[in-house]
């Protein structure tokens, strides 16, 4: 079972930019709705989002639920969690190479995650 913690208690959020909801969208349209993002540790991809297909992913009792980014969960291992709690996440879309298991890998777009204590800017805005 998923452990989904209280924000009542942290008070962390979990939300992207319109340039990830926009290259979520298009992962949906390619590879169907079933999709979830886990914060990646540090492992392989070093500490990335990563989208996959929820049946190409388990879920374990030691990952947290920190909320939904268009409209899939989005997942971290908790004791990345208990690092990160205070505070808040946002994931982007930039241009760059994916995380190798990542759906994104080969859109030449990566996701990036953002804290509260790093300046974010959409990327989308940008543009404009």
């Amino acid at each position: 079972m998923v452990r989904e913690e209280s924000r009542a208690i942290f008070f962390m959020k979990v939300k992207a930019t319109n340039s990830a909801l926009k290259l979520i969208e298009e992962l949906k349209a390619q590879h169907g709705d079933e999709l979830l993002f886990h914060q990646s540790g540090g492992c392989c991809d070093g500490s990335a989002p990563m989208c996959f297909p929820k049946n190409e992913y388990m879920v374990g009792t030691s990952d947290v639920k920190l909320g939904e980014i268009g409209g899939l969960p989005f997942y971290m291992n908790d004791d990345q969690y208990e690092k990160w709690k205070h505070t808040d996440l946002t994931i982007d879309a930039v241009k760059g190479i994916g995380g190798m298991f990542s759906l994104e890998n080969g859109s030449g777009q990566r996701f990036l995650t953002k804290s509260e204590i790093c300046l974010v800017v959409d990327n989308e805005d940008k543009k404009n």
